[in-house]
């Protein structure tokens, strides 16, 4: 299981126990590399800055607005939606460049410009196919977020 700590945003007292918006920060890790400063990588993190995930969760235990706490999530989902968005669209082109090889370039007489239009237009294919399949993903592992442990007051 993957832990992270985050900060309680909103609580909401309901019948049987709390509903709590949480803000995780998410981070990387740029700022502990030696490269940062000549990595395009951490370049492009430092104009971005940082990204907060919000997360709502239920639980029984007591906590206050602005208190730390400790979630937990299992890999099995950061490792679907990582498959989902690099090896979907990864897989679609490989189908599209064969495609293209087998099929499309012999029947219109075309060469390697056709192969990679293929490509290319099997890559949005895939990229769309994410976006379709992503919120559902999304939707279950947020269900899947778990309070381990109330940590205190945030160090200021």
């Amino acid at each position: 299981m993957m832990t992270a700590l985050a900060t309680v945003m909103a609580v909401q007292q309901q019948k049987q126990g709390y509903q709590i918006q949480l803000s995780c920060e998410q981070k990387t890790s740029c700022s502990s590399c030696s490269s940062a400063k000549s990595c395009g990588t951490g370049l492009v993190s430092k104009a971005i800055g940082s990204k907060a995930l919000l997360w709502t969760l239920k639980t029984d235990q007591t906590v206050r607005q602005g208190q730390v706490v400790e979630i937990g999530f299992p890999e099995k989902s950061l490792l679907q939606s990582a498959a989902l968005v690099y090896l979907v669209p990864l897989f679609m082109m490989i189908i599209g460049a064969w495609l293209g090889d087998s099929f499309f370039a012999p029947e219109m007489g075309g060469g390697e410009g056709t192969v990679i239009l293929s490509s290319f237009l099997f890559i949005a294919l895939g990229i769309g196919l994410a976006k379709y399949c992503s919120p559902r993903l999304e939707q279950r592992s947020q269900n899947e977020v778990v309070l381990l442990r109330v940590l205190g007051e945030p160090i200021v």
